[in-house]
């Protein structure tokens, strides 16, 4: 199994359900994680990564972690001094529409969006709302392409995507689709040599869908537009994602590694959960598996059954512990806090 990995969590692309699995695979192999300073939960995201911005990194040790996985801005060469040169690197995309339509309601707050009530109302006159040069842009325009380091507001030219679109496929070994969660586990476990157990998961900071909206077709074709760099990413490796898995599994293993995946879930679920699955926030009854709320999304969360055995508790609670409580645990054990 690979045990060096650099993964480049996009925000609102069901990223959150991927550092849980890396969390779980990290913790059971006693791996070591690159933490942001202090214990925080992003790598002074928005700017760029830095490798001075690591918990325990130092220009003079060559210490090395095996897994990055927080929020960061991406720069390979600072990312190339924190963890080992075999590391694998991949991260996962989600439809810009889609991700457009997340982002709006999880940052309200933010400079472009506070002042409109719909996202319809936003796209109707973008600049009126939108300032380029405010430090929260990037929620309101290709937040992938910000996420990978590039400029949201660059133009669009075939050559500018060409050059983009090829520094990411230097970068990355793979990229997972959103919309394809079942066979980006797959894809994650082929390329890893991991086992199933090991990419098996429950959606986390998934939200309620009382505050998600269908939009209209004339909306969704002018986000497209607003988000064009974003589209262009997606687009193009959304194609590259299908013809690895032709090429590396083929379509027929692929649909009974999605089945086996999916029944193994099914069965964590029953044994695991109490109820169906996941609930609202106010419904959670242990307040350690309470997830963040942000903006105006509503974040689910789940129960566990009571009255497990010591083992099977363990492996449950990992699969439902919310980002920020694992990233705090983890962080403690990696550093324990020293006694007065």
């Amino acid at each position: 199994p690979k045990t060096d990995v650099v993964f480049l969590k996009v925000h609102k692309s069901a990223s959150s359900t991927v550092m849980n699995i890396l969390f779980r695979f990290g913790e059971t192999h006693n791996l070591t994680f690159a933490f942001p300073l202090g214990g925080g939960y992003q790598l002074y995201y928005p700017h760029h990564f830095l490798a001075s911005f690591v918990q325990g990194f130092s220009p003079r040790s060559p210490r090395r972690f095996n897994i990055l996985c927080h929020h960061m801005r991406f720069l390979q060469p600072e990312v190339q001094k924190v963890v080992p040169s075999s590391a694998i690197y991949f991260s996962i995309l989600r439809n810009p529409v889609q991700l457009m339509e997340s982002s709006f309601v999880y940052y309200k707050g933010a400079s472009a969006f506070s002042r409109v009530r719909s996202l319809e109302e936003f796209l109707s006159q973008p600049y009126r709302y939108y300032n380029p040069a405010s430090g929260d842009r990037h929620y309101a325009r290709n937040l992938m392409t910000f996420d990978f380091g590039f400029n949201p507001d660059g133009e669009v030219s075939p050559e500018r995507v060409q050059l983009m679109l090829k520094a990411i496929e230097a970068s990355f070994d793979f990229l997972l689709i959103s919309e394809y969660f079942d066979e980006s586990m797959v894809l994650l476990k082929e390329m890893l040599c991991w086992d199933l157990d090991s990419v098996v998961s429950f959606p986390l900071n998934s939200r309620d869908s009382s505050t998600k909206s269908p939009l209209p077709d004339s909306v969704v074709e002018k986000l497209k537009a607003w988000n064009r760099l974003d589209w262009e990413i997606y687009t193009h490796f959304n194609r590259t994602f299908w013809e690895r898995i032709e090429r590396d599994i083929g379509r027929e293993r692929m649909r009974r590694e999605v089945k086996a995946l999916r029944e193994r879930q099914a069965e964590l679920a029953r044994t695991c959960l109490q109820g169906t699955g996941s609930v609202a926030p106010k419904d959670i009854k242990d307040s350690s598996l309470r997830p963040l709320q942000h903006g105006g999304a509503r974040i689910l969360g789940y129960n566990l059954k009571q009255g497990l055995d010591q083992e099977l508790e363990r492996t449950c609670r990992r699969l439902v512990t919310p980002e920020l409580q694992y990233s705090s645990l983890l962080y403690k054990k990696q550093f324990p806090p020293q006694p007065p």
